[in-house]
């Protein structure tokens, strides 16, 4: 599929993002192993958590719609084939911890993006903790029981934090996750939620070992990575006026909107209300200030990992000199985004940069439609349509059907608004 995009006139009105997707995953997979049935609404609908899905699904479960019947913590079984986890990173780490754990061996497989990511990363601490599990192939379980340990990442990632807590729910003892930087704690939260023993205290998270957890009743908030597209171009676009309602604005995720504002971009956050231990609320977009570059290093890097190539198109349209570092993990996404990024916005006539972790973006700089390729990658493809969104002339992504992994319908609603 090829997407052609054109400058925006405005935005105006009210927008809807897709459920958030971290919480999405972490629902199918922790409502899987709850005692009785968990009632999920406003899922994703996006292919990697229907991979997520699929999963379960072969592993035992029933899922139907909004509802989810639980099989209790001992109550997996077996998949008679390999477990498919599509393109969904998320998908494979999470259900690598929760799998070896099991008293049955597992495989997980995914699409030729997903077998190049680093998966090492889990491997290591679930061997650490007793697990049989190696890659590639990922194949984790059937070496039980596991004990506890004291682990300590060397990269920021909720998803192997995620996945040494759920191998903890099944360990002889408490199970400590010290982050180098505090990712997104929805596992947490939720783990919280159903009962389980979890104590949080900065960067460190103990889980002690649990036999039951109760079911969900959760609505899903809309996703701030979903959502930060459009942050971006009504904060842009003079003279638009977007309100994104009912968005998850944890605390652990809501630094990207800090960020935007300190650029000048004017976002406000109203009906603040708590779904299911989330913190939600509506995002309204209204007027730039005086515009200023933008910077991110560090810590910061990680807590907004996700949105960091749609940063990079709005650095370009800022004025001075934008810096964006401590972004390794980028290299190792669907895609390698650092040099997507850059070879699709210098393409549009930006000036970018590209470095190790990062990128280094002088602006402002008037972009001129070309034809991108968004490498098979979701949020490349979305980050170049708001770049055209923001462009003179035509802008066509080429295999711009890949936003089906985390955003359906994007590009309908992209032209709905514009």
């Amino acid at each position: 599929m090829i997407a052609t995009v054109r400058r925006a006139r405005r935005l105006d009105g009210d927008i809807s993002v897709p459920g958030d997707k971290s919480i999405s995953h972490r629902a199918l997979i922790l409502g899987s192993i709850a005692d009785g049935e968990s009632r999920v609404r406003g899922l994703s609908t996006g292919a990697d958590v229907r991979s997520t899905a699929g999963c379960m699904r072969a592993l035992g479960v029933e899922i139907d719609d909004s509802v989810v019947r639980g099989v209790g913590m001992r109550g997996l079984r077996a998949s008679a084939d390999a477990l498919d986890c599509g393109n969904s990173g998320t998908t494979m780490r999470l259900l690598a911890g929760l799998l070896s754990a099991q008293k049955f061996a597992s495989e997980l497989r995914g699409d030729e993006s997903l077998t190049t990511r680093p998966m090492d990363r889990v491997v290591a601490p679930l061997r650490e903790m007793g697990a049989r599990a190696s890659w590639p192939p990922l194949e984790v379980g059937g070496h039980v029981p596991l004990h506890g340990i004291e682990y300590r990442p060397s990269v920021p990632s909720a998803q192997v934090k995620s996945a040494v807590l759920l191998a903890g729910l099944f360990a002889v003892s408490p199970t400590v996750v010290l982050e180098p930087v505090a990712t997104r704690n929805h596992t947490e939260l939720m783990l919280a939620a159903m009962g389980a023993d979890v104590k949080v205290e900065g960067r460190l998270v103990e889980i002690r070992p649990a036999d039951r957890l109760s079911p969900l009743d959760i609505e899903i908030p809309g996703d701030l990575s979903g959502a930060t597209f459009w942050l971006v171009v009504s904060g842009l676009v003079h003279g638009s006026h977007a309100r994104i309602r009912d968005v998850g604005i944890n605390p652990t995720r809501t630094a990207v909107v800090d960020l935007i504002r300190s650029c000048g971009l004017a976002i406000a956050v109203n009906s603040v209300r708590s779904e299911s231990g989330e913190p939600v609320g509506d995002l309204e977009v209204g007027p730039a200030s005086a515009l200023r570059p933008l910077s991110v290093s560090g810590g910061m890097a990680a807590e907004m990992i996700d949105e960091l190539p749609v940063l990079a198109v709005l650095a370009s349209q800022l004025p001075g000199t934008s810096r964006i570092s401590g972004a390794a993990e980028l290299r190792v996404k669907e895609s390698d985004r650092i040099a997507a990024m850059a070879e699709g916005l210098a393409a549009m006539g930006a000036d970018i940069t590209a470095l190790d972790d990062g990128w280094v973006i002088n602006g402002p700089r008037p972009l001129e439609g070309a034809r991108v390729h968004s490498h098979r990658d979701h949020r490349v493809a979305m980050a170049l349509a708001v770049a055209g969104l923001l462009a003179d002339g035509t802008t066509e992504i080429e295999d711009a059907d890949c936003v089906e992994i985390s955003y359906p319908g994007f590009f309908d609603q992209l032209e709905s608004l514009c």
